[in-house]
């Protein structure tokens, strides 16, 4: 009686998972690793000098920048959550991780990705409310209301995603606790328990997606209506301007979701798909877009573009 009542507990509080890595792919660690750390160093790097410049230049301090200075925190936040013990496991092989250290880079997986989604919604309203309402746009988009969405954008995310770990805590796990992936993320943690996981399997697929699919229409709805207005607009150089700026939010709306939802997509569908090719396409979703977005914005939106140049050749600018 002892002995079941210790397994039981324990089987309720695992001591430590395995990451494996990508299952069939373990020669090729050391050469996979080298781009993700590259790419680490770029979306940490260019991340950083947004959110100093947006932080610093006063005339940087609007609306437009203030969510992409969330954009670019909450892009640190997801490749600090997984790149770095990626590249771990590719050079110094299979790493253990706690099971709290395994729910809490779980949860700010999924939160992060929450976030992006709901900042991307947030700045294509941004974007519809300056070009549909440009006189209006600073009674609109005023700081309390500002402060609000970002409120809200928190909220959201938070309240989607923290009941996973509730339904990963209550699952026993009484089998062997290796996760044949780089990170910790929901329905592969689930689906080491020795229990039923059916709501965790719903709840993973179906509200995420839900989320994820409302905030897309939003965005194809602010993006249509921007564009019939900007279409209308009577000087070209207007248009120009308009397009160039909506252009770089589209570029990063379609980095981001993309291969998200293709991630998502063959998680819960793909199972002809070989799983190292899966545990791959998984990684770059959450390195890729930290990476690009603020080359994206850097040599789109020409305010940031100025700045960077006077930030690192101010000698050419006098």
């Amino acid at each position: 009686m002892t002995i079941m009542a210790t397994f039981n507990l324990s089987s309720f509080n695992p001591g430590f998972f395995i990451l494996l890595g990508i299952p069939g792919l373990e020669q090729f660690h050391v050469w996979i690793g080298i781009p993700f750390f590259i790419i680490y160093l770029v979306a940490f790097a260019g991340n950083s000098i947004l959110l100093y410049l947006i932080f610093m230049e006063r005339s940087l301090h609007e609306p437009m920048f203030f969510f992409l200075s969330l954009l670019a925190g909450t892009d640190l936040i997801l490749c600090n959550t997984c790149v770095p013990k990626t590249f771990s496991i590719f050079w110094l092989g299979p790493q253990h991780i706690t099971f709290p250290g395994c729910l809490t880079q779980m949860f700010f997986l999924h939160f992060s990705f929450a976030m992006d989604s709901a900042i991307l919604l947030s700045m294509a309203f941004d974007r519809y409310v300056a070009i549909c309402f440009p006189l209006r746009y600073t009674t609109i988009l005023t700081h309390q209301i500002v402060i609000k969405i970002v409120v809200a954008i928190i909220s959201r995310s938070f309240c989607i995603i923290f009941p996973c770990v509730f339904l990963l805590k209550r699952l026993p796990f009484c089998r062997e606790l290796v996760i044949p992936h780089t990170y910790c993320e929901h329905i592969g943690i689930a689906r080491l328990a020795c229990a039923d996981i059916s709501i965790n399997i719903w709840y993973g697929f179906a509200v995420p997606i839900m989320t994820v699919m409302s905030d897309l229409i939003l965005i194809g709805i602010s993006y249509t209506v921007i564009l019939r207005a900007v279409f209308n607009l009577p000087s070209q150089d207007a248009r120009k301007k308009a397009l160039s700026t909506c252009g770089s939010h589209v570029c990063v709306i379609l980095i981001f979701y993309t291969p998200a939802i293709f991630s998502v997509l063959v998680h819960r569908f793909g199972h002809n798909i070989p799983h190292s090719f899966h545990i791959l396409f998984a990684n770059l979703y959450v390195s890729i877009p930290p990476a690009i977005n603020p080359v994206i914005y850097g040599v789109k939106t020409k305010q940031i573009r100025d700045k960077i140049n006077l930030l690192f050749f101010p000698k050419d600018n006098h």
